[in-house]
């Protein structure tokens, strides 16, 4: 048996909990390439290839989609399962399955979806066999959703699709896409009126995919452009207008594990090993380890606000506003880590494009920067808990300088 716990770990779960969370570990070091780990670990490359044998992988051990119900190949875990599962694997180093298909797509699917769809989509998003991208974002709508301007209109049994969406990751590689379109531009207000339509990404005319390629040379995110695009009216799913209410869902289902705890565990995890083999001395030796206690005592806070979360969901309540506190503070302890990584690295992490473990350093930390921007925007995360949690009535930024001061 392999336990590899941060020394709190235990005495937040419980004996089953951590025997369940050491037969992942288990696992994970006996089923995946250790290359491929590694690589993970050490924020390197892996290709989507690689993260398709490790999707199947788990779908022969019938892990691909525990979240799911049993009838569609779920595994009937409790929420905290679940939870103690992603977490469990990507404090271990395993490649993050695609989300738009398993997490975000599947559980609407599953509630609101056709027979059809649900016969016809399931299966191969539980395969791995179809990847999917998700159609949300657009040039004017962000985190401002709701004022989505992509239009669909019916005609006979076929929607025509004019529009643009942006920041669409992996689209050029996505065999799907669900997408939110604009059906009734008349609606009284923004977030009546929109549709949720699937879309085939590869046979569809009129769908053109751009690539945006970011600094660090990468294509992850596409601009798709829509031209007169027509999908079978089949493709709608659940009631026309009606799109916003699965949004949702689909956001509701990120929340359980949006602050990243075992990402965090295992980078924190990552850096004490640095630290330990690095050539730090006296002063940087100490204000590093320094550094190290803050990060460890926050990722104690902030997962035990998110078993705290979970417990409420459990008991049927919806994820709150602790949702966006753990959006907010998630995405600062993953910028937290990554800039300690470097500095704890030393010359060599500035080696960008380098052979060993410290080459992707550099690069990690610049990719980190987005995490406060994507998903909401840590500035539109802080004006929703200053009014929701807190029951400010200023702009959550003017009340920040006001306590900082």
């Amino acid at each position: 048996m392999i336990t590899n716990h941060l020394p709190w770990e235990r005495t937040i779960f419980s004996e089953e909990d951590t025997a369940f969370a050491d037969e992942v570990r288990d696992f994970v070091h006996s089923n995946l390439d250790q290359d491929v780990r590694r690589r993970v670990i050490c924020a390197q490359p892996v290709s989507l290839e690689e993260k398709r044998v490790w999707h199947a992988t788990l779908a022969r051990q019938g892990w691909a989609a525990p979240h799911w119900p049993v009838e569609w190949g779920g595994t009937g875990w409790s929420p905290a399962k679940n939870y103690l599962f992603v977490e469990t694997l990507a404090e271990e180093g395993a490649p993050e399955l695609s989300p738009f298909g398993l997490q975000l797509l599947a559980p609407v699917l599953i509630r609101y979806g056709t027979e059809q769809q649900k016969r016809s989509y399931l299966p191969k998003i539980l395969s791995g066999e179809h990847r999917w991208c998700q159609g949300f974002s657009e040039p004017g709508a962000g985190s401002d959703l709701a004022s989505l301007k992509t239009r669909a209109v019916l005609d006979g049994d076929q929607w025509v699709i004019n529009g643009q969406k942006m920041w669409t990751t992996v689209a050029h590689a996505a065999d799907m896409m669900f997408c939110l379109v604009r059906t009734d531009p008349d609606a009284p207000r923004p977030q009546m009126g929109i549709s949720m339509l699937l879309i085939d990404m590869k046979n569809t005319p009129g769908v053109d995919v751009r690539p945006i390629m970011l600094l660090n040379g990468e294509r992850t995110t596409n601009e798709v452009y829509f031209d007169n695009a027509r999908v079978p009216a089949a493709n709608l799913v659940g009631e026309v207008n009606e799109g916003w209410n699965y949004t949702r869902v689909v956001l509701g289902n990120e929340r359980l594990n949006i602050a990243r705890v075992g990402l965090c565990k295992r980078q924190l995890r990552h850096l004490e090993q640095v630290v330990g083999r690095s050539g730090l001395s006296g002063e940087g030796r100490k204000r590093i380890r320094r550094h190290i206690a803050g990060v460890a005592l926050d990722l104690m806070s902030v997962e035990a606000l998110s078993l705290r979360m979970l417990g409420r969901y459990q008991l049927g309540d919806a994820p709150g506003f602790e949702a966006n506190f753990l959006k907010l503070k998630g995405a600062e302890l993953q910028q937290r880590l990554t800039r300690l990584l470097v500095e704890a690295t030393g010359p060599s992490a500035l080696r960008l494009g380098a052979d060993g473990e410290d080459s992707n350093l550099l690069k990690n930390h610049f990719d980190t920067r987005v995490v406060s921007i994507y998903g909401g925007s840590s500035e539109v995360q802080r004006n929703i808990v200053a009014k929701g949690m807190l029951g400010l009535t200023k702009p959550a930024s003017t009340a920040v300088k006001g306590a900082r001061a």
